[in-house]
């Protein structure tokens, strides 16, 4: 049988912290972060990675997280938004949970992100054109990875958790159906 998990992707600002926090609240599930979790384990932050190791070596860690965190049951696991760049990763999340693509538009990408200065890949002077641009790239990735999209916009955070946990393929999953 399946693991009961739900893994959240989407791009960087699409509410997968947020969202992943108070799914696995209502679901008395453990919510991981993998970007914490790679900062804690490494005792530098995403950005340092990056700078340090270069995206490359970033994404080979990440990959590694999500293999051992994948095979854990019942947790609510927010990736990164390049997390479904590496195909182990794509292959791990999808067969070993639920993955839901929180989706969102670049104009509301570029709002929550816009104070934001801790995102290696948005350190340019057009970020909305750098949204749109990793969006793009990604999207096919997402749509792959998934096995049910949800739009998240700027609404209440709660109403989009309802949403989620009442839809049918979430149900049958963690057999609430």
């Amino acid at each position: 049988m399946a693991r009961k998990s739900i893994f959240l992707i989407g791009m960087m600002g699409s509410g997968k912290s947020t969202i992943g926090r108070a799914l696995a609240r209502e679901l008395d599930m453990t919510f991981i972060d993998c970007d914490r979790e790679l900062e804690v384990r490494s005792g530098v932050t995403i950005t340092t990675m990056f700078e340090v190791e270069g995206e490359a070596a970033f994404r080979e860690r990440e990959a590694a997280l999500i293999e051992e965190l994948t095979q854990r049951d019942r947790i609510v696991l927010a990736t990164g938004g390049g997390a479904i760049l590496q195909e182990s990763s794509r292959i791990a999340l999808r067969s070993r949970g639920l993955v839901i693509y929180l989706r969102a538009t670049v104009d509301e990408l570029a709002r929550r992100t816009a104070r934001d200065r801790g995102r290696p890949l948005l350190q340019t002077d057009d970020r909305r054109a750098r949204l749109a641009q990793l969006l793009q790239q990604r999207e096919p990735l997402y749509g792959e990875t998934a096995h049910a999209v949800f739009h998240s916009s700027s609404g209440n955070p709660n109403r989009l958790v309802r949403q989620i946990i009442e839809e049918p393929v979430v149900r049958s999953v963690l057999g609430t159906s």
